[in-house]
């Protein structure tokens, strides 16, 4: 060793300085190269490995012989040896930089752990709280912002009010008491304002409320707890649900959402398959977080992301693996970044609408604002810019099929992006995706599950590249009917359209192999004969739901007939009342809009004033059911009451399962002569801002429409 460092000593100083600072620089930059390469599990082990192998043998080699080359003064060998290990250093710099990039761009993906909750006591704008104000709560003891940390907020604030945590199911219901006074506050959640600002009475929520005290609290994130470990090299399901966030730069993961946009994609990386259903925000189904009682479906997201994806699960008995929150200004600025998509704009068919705005289709911008900020744009096929892609996918209201009509469009610009993105061709329009898509979205999906996504990819970007389809789209749409529950419109399916959708991506994930038609492109334009590659659209079978209707202020023959005719079980029972007209019912015991087939019977409560002479003799008897015979009450009541048919399609607003009235139900195909129901029902008009403009539809003037 002392002969060695002679050696050294004696060689020429220049070469010394550039062969040990060739050398610590390779050794370092070779170190970072490594655990970056390392950190890239999935995209082309065999490559990486032999590439580390490699420059790891060339550092070797450059450590002996160049080491060899300084003693002997060979500078033949010696320089190139120097000029390659500088080389080699720079590209490890310049790799590991970026790769080091795209895994923070692919962490910032994933949601935190932990984050900041926020539970507020909310009054309206005038009320004062005082010791004798009544406050109120869901009771639904595990969600967390309206329940746990509202008990949590009176304990810590010393609150001596009448707590109501009994009456209320659900935060809609718990703000209707708050605006009806029923209650002088509530415990709700900070971002009450996203939940229910797309409902047309709580637009303006922010200015006619107050926020009278809040109490926060960092806590795990009930998604911390939604994990998968599948890869994204077999086949897998992700829901996606759209979030209106209030930050215009970048989504809060943990910011609630509305639950207006929902689809459930299933995605086969062997095929290249992939199916989209776009679940109606309408749509009536049990809520998994709220004992599975009924609700429309976008209430599901009042419990937070596990509550929604369990009652997708439950809709369509499919497990979902991972879910993805899109913030809706993602696609302005992802569209804007790839320079636009192209998009065949349907026509709005809906008179009153093209009446407004001359055929075009006009939507408020990302900043939901209207007047000169109003998104306006052509039909037909459109270079849509960022603004305008978002208008489209938004839009509802130019279209007799609303929700419905929206969830096509959305599902087009999802194609639109995904074709255009796939001809990325350069590192820096990838970075600027990349950096795009970073901000505004979050998923439970881990880094290295995203990773595995590489080789995808890459056969996607192979058969894009040789002009074959890059992805094989099953379009699916369900067929619905209109019901009408407690005074709000909802949408019902039937059970055989449901059953269609779910064996279609059943076989998509492998799980059955079932024969099914597949299409290769969104055009929403075909004939009737190219509709039927649609998935679920226009079958009929199963049975409808059928729910109880309010018979208050109604006559007991009603409730009789719809009591036989749908096997329900009547109890009548007599009180008084007389401030109310003699022989209508007054209440009933079990409450308006629950589904039939969830009970056996129900109680009336009908109004009987007795003789001011204490004759009691004419009296009916406290209690009756519907076994006995009535026939004078029935006679003098006839006049008031109507069939019962007749009372089950008021109160659902459905056909009846016959030939004919399917002709005239939600989605289904009609002769050019005719109209189908959905057509005979207005766009909704509850939760759209568009409401505000002047002149825009309402719902008296849609039915005349």
């Amino acid at each position: 060793m002392k002969v060695l460092m002679k050696k050294i000593k004696l060689a020429s100083g220049g070469m010394k300085f550039f062969y040990f600072f060739s050398l610590i620089l390779y050794i370092v930059t070779y170190v970072f190269f490594v655990i970056n390469v390392i950190s890239l599990q999935g995209i082309e082990t065999l490559i990486r490995i032999l590439i580390l192998v490699f420059f790891g043998l060339f550092g070797i080699l450059f450590a002996i012989f160049g080491l060899t080359s300084l003693i002997q003064k060979k500078k033949k060998i010696f320089i190139p040896f120097v000029v390659f290990a500088l080389l080699f250093s720079i590209t490890f710099g310049i790799s590991s930089y970026f790769i080091s990039k795209l895994y923070n761009r692919l962490e910032s993906f994933t949601q935190s752990d932990t984050s900041t909750y926020t539970t507020v006591l909310l009054t309206l704008k005038d009320t004062e709280i005082t010791s004798d104000s009544i406050l109120g709560m869901i009771n639904n003891e595990s969600n967390r912002e309206n329940y746990i940390l509202a008990k949590e907020m009176i304990k810590e604030k010393n609150i001596k009010n009448e707590i109501n945590d009994k009456d209320f199911d659900d935060i809609y219901i718990l703000v209707s008491a708050l605006y009806n006074g029923e209650v002088d506050g509530i415990f709700i959640t900070k971002d009450y304002p996203v939940l229910l600002g797309n409902e047309e009475k709580y637009q303006n929520i922010l200015s006619e409320t107050k926020v009278v005290e809040s109490y926060s609290k960092k806590m795990k994130t009930e998604e911390s707890n939604i994990v998968s470990n599948k890869s994204l090299t077999e086949p897998f399901t992700i829901l996606v649900l759209g979030v209106d966030s209030e930050n215009t730069d970048r989504l809060d993961p943990n910011a609630a959402f509305n639950g207006d946009t929902l689809m459930l994609i299933t995605f086969n990386p062997k095929t290249l398959s992939a199916t989209i259903f776009s679940v109606p925000r309408d749509l009536y189904v049990p809520i998994s977080c709220n004992g599975n009682r009924y609700n429309k479906v976008n209430a599901a997201a009042y419990g937070g992301t596990s509550c929604v994806m369990d009652t997708i699960n439950n809709l369509t008995d499919i497990d979902i693996d991972y879910f993805v929150k899109v913030d809706f200004k993602a696609v302005v600025d992802l569209v804007e970044t790839i320079g636009g998509i192209d998009v065949e704009v349907e026509a709005p068919d809906y008179d009153y609408y093209n009446s407004i705005y001359g055929g075009r289709l006009c939507e408020q911008n990302s900043l939901r604002q209207f007047g000169e900020h109003l998104i306006c744009m052509e039909t037909g096929m459109q270079h849509l810019n960022g603004e305008q892609a978002l208008a489209y996918a938004r839009n509802r209201h130019g279209y007799l099929e609303s929700d419905i009509a929206r969830n096509r469009h959305q599902q087009q610009v999802i194609e639109a992006l995904a074709k255009k993105l796939v001809k990325t061709s350069s590192f820096s329009d990838f970075e600027n995706i990349l950096d795009t898509i970073s901000r505004h979205i979050a998923t439970n999906m881990k880094t290295t599950q995203i990773l595995s996504f590489y080789q995808t990819i890459k056969n996607m970007l192979t058969n894009a590249l040789s002009g074959q389809d890059f992805i094989t789209i099953q379009r699916m749409q369900l067929t619905y009917y209109n019901l009408e529950v407690n005074g709000t419109s909802a949408l019902g399916y039937y059970s055989g359209s449901m059953k269609a959708i779910t064996e279609a991506m059943e076989e998509n994930l492998g799980i059955k192999q079932i024969e099914t038609i597949k299409t290769f492109a969104y055009d929403y334009y075909e004939d009737n004969a190219r509709k039927k590659d649609i998935v679920g659209l226009g079958i009929y079978s199963g049975s409808k739901l059928n729910f109880l209707p309010s018979f208050v202020g109604r006559s007991v023959s009603e409730a009789k007939s719809f009591a036989n005719n749908n096997d329900l079980s009547l109890n009548i029972e007599y009180i008084e009342d007389k401030t109310q007209m003699n022989g209508i019912i007054l209440k009933q015991s079990v409450a308006p809009g629950t589904i039939t087939d969830n009970i056996s019977g129900f109680t009336i409560y009908v109004n009987e004033i007795k003789n001011n002479d204490n004759d009691t003799s004419n009296t009916k008897p406290n209690k009756e059911t519907n076994n006995k015979d009535d026939k004078e009450e029935d006679e003098d009541t006839q006049n008031n009451s109507s069939t019962t048919n007749n009372d089950n399609k008021e109160d659902n607003n459905t056909n009846t399962d016959n030939d004919t009235d399917e002709s005239n139900t939600g989605n289904e195909e009609t002769p050019d002569n005719e109209e189908n129901d959905n057509q005979e029902t207005s766009p909704s008009t509850t939760d759209d801002p568009l409401n505000s403009l002047p002149g825009s539809p309402t719902t008296e003037e849609s039915e005349d429409e």
